[in-house]
């Protein structure tokens, strides 16, 4: 259940250490929960600890054996995380005493290592500190332990996938992908719900929202007086107020409820604001809406396609689509990736209040956005790498020369052609 791009077969062969990876050719076996798995894990993470010693920074089950009531295959799945697993020296030889077994090498991707184990059935996951997958991997166990409407769905999912064909089994594991991200977007979302307070107070005063961010899309967005604007990823309300203040009559929507109520009590005499999963169908008329605005939202999907089809679906003809996201040139740079030209999770903290707030969102090169929207049917009109606006000299004369020298957030205007 990772964030990788589903691998061909000389991907795989190639991450696939000494020789081939075992072909499948077959269904899947799945079966029920065995409580047996924790204590599997209990024995194979005291022989890790014993091989690694101190070396071992995390060390937690994951997957489906690690949650109680879920079908699954009989592997245990164990991450590991230590402090380089590029440096393969410093490591590999005492798990392969220990009698471990390397099977995968993706140096590429997020310095992933997988071993195989000595006389129990695991996927043993070895990463580096900060790496996407360790809070990926924690997110969903803990959505699905928490709400059994999300195990339900996702035992469906995998039970169906099961008795397809599969060539190699890592197939099976990326067919399983939509619904995964499908379970993670409600997971997120309800994240925010903690933090929406803390998130209205901030997104009021940053220089970076309401000084270069929100005039940025303002101006994209052009003369919204009498027009039907969808607000999407709204937030506390910020910019559906902004554009309301124009004359627009807005509709804002956002994932978490919590927000969606900070953004009721702020600006619900000025805009409607409604809970809403812009993966899913909206409910919203074909051809219903004048602008459509997305700020700082789509970098936190992995897929664009259903939501930029929405967004044309419900967008008149001639219609206007705004968004933003972040900047690849700068998480390029400022996370220090070697590879400019991959999809990839990436991890930040927002701290607001004193409070940590981890962030998942991801990056992509400029072709890739390029290549979304096209493929969606719309065509670019203006592309901005906006200044913020001169109050912000004012507000913080260091963070807004920050934001006039380096590249922090993109921005496209983009037409639903006649």
């Amino acid at each position: 259940m990772t964030s990788q791009e589903a691998l061909d077969d000389d991907q795989l062969e190639n991450a696939w250490v000494g020789g081939e990876p075992p072909k499948l050719n077959s269904t899947v076996t799945l079966v029920d929960y065995d409580p047996e798995w924790p204590k599997l894990f209990e024995r194979e993470a005291e022989r890790i600890r014993g091989a690694l010693g101190e070396r071992v920074l995390v060390l937690e089950h994951v997957g489906s054996t690690s949650v109680p009531g879920l079908c699954a295959k009989p592997i245990v799945d164990i991450l590991l995380e230590v402090p380089d697993s590029d440096d393969e020296d410093a490591y590999v030889p005492a798990l392969e005493a220990a009698g471990y077994r390397l099977v995968i090498r993706e140096p590429d991707w997020e310095k992933h290592r997988c071993f195989k184990g000595l006389d129990t059935n695991i996927n043993l996951h070895v990463y580096s500190p900060g790496n996407g997958q360790t809070s990926r991997y924690r997110l969903f166990r803990e959505r699905l332990r928490s709400h059994p409407e999300e195990l339900a769905l996702y035992a469906a999912k995998k039970r169906e996938l099961a008795t397809r064909e599969w060539k190699y089994i890592q197939n099976y594991a990326d067919a399983k992908t939509d619904v995964v991200e499908e379970i993670l977007g409600r997971a997120r979302a309800e994240q925010y719900d903690a933090y929406s307070e803390a998130y209205a107070e901030h997104a009021e005063k940053s220089v970076t929202n309401a000084l270069y961010d929100r005039p940025a899309i303002v101006d994209l967005a052009g003369d919204v007086e009498g027009l039907s604007v969808l607000d999407v990823g709204c937030a506390a309300g910020h910019l559906s107020a902004l554009l309301a203040e124009r004359g627009a009559g807005v509709l804002g929507i956002d994932a978490s409820a919590g927000m969606v109520a900070v953004a009721r009590r702020k600006f619900g005499d000025v805009a409607r604001f409604e809970q809403a999963d812009v993966t899913q169908p909206l409910d919203l008329a074909d051809g219903s809406i004048d602008v459509v605005t997305a700020s700082l939202v789509l970098h936190y999907l992995k897929d664009w396609g259903p939501a930029l089809a929405e967004f044309r679906r419900v967008l008149k003809p001639g219609g206007v689509l705004v968004f933003s996201v972040h900047h690849p040139g700068e998480d390029w740079h400022w996370f220090e990736k070697d590879d400019y030209f991959r999809l990839e999770l990436l991890e930040d903290d927002f701290g607001l209040g004193g409070i940590e707030h981890p962030v998942q969102f991801y990056r992509r090169p400029l072709s890739w956005t390029f290549d979304a929207v096209r493929t969606a049917g719309f065509a670019v009109d203006r592309l901005v790498e906006p200044m913020p606006v001169p109050a912000a000299d004012e507000a913080d004369p260091k963070w807004a020369a920050n934001l006039r020298t380096k590249p922090r957030f993109l921005y496209f205007r983009v037409v639903s052609p006649a």
